[in-house]
């Protein structure tokens, strides 16, 4: 079993992973962002990243990406690899 082999059973069997480490994210997955203006209520939106915009390794809030729609959020829940 290779290292992307674990990670999608670690999805499988633990639900989503959460989005605070930059390692975990790359474009072309299925996330859920939290968006600026949604920050109060918790909405999530879900979509596909095709940018990371946070340059640090880690942030307590979740790496901030912009999804292929033009939305920008910081990643709450990892919820497929990329294909």
């Amino acid at each position: 079993m290779n290292e992307s082999d674990h990670a999608t059973c670690r999805l499988v069997e633990d639900g989503p992973m959460n989005g605070n480490n930059r390692s975990d994210i790359a474009p072309g997955m299925r996330v859920r962002v939290v968006r600026k203006e949604d920050q109060r209520s918790g909405a999530l939106t879900e979509g596909v990243v095709r940018d990371l915009l946070t340059k640090s390794s880690y942030h307590p809030h979740g790496i901030k990406v912009r999804l292929e729609g033009g939305i920008v959020g910081r990643v709450k829940e990892i919820l497929e690899k990329g294909v």
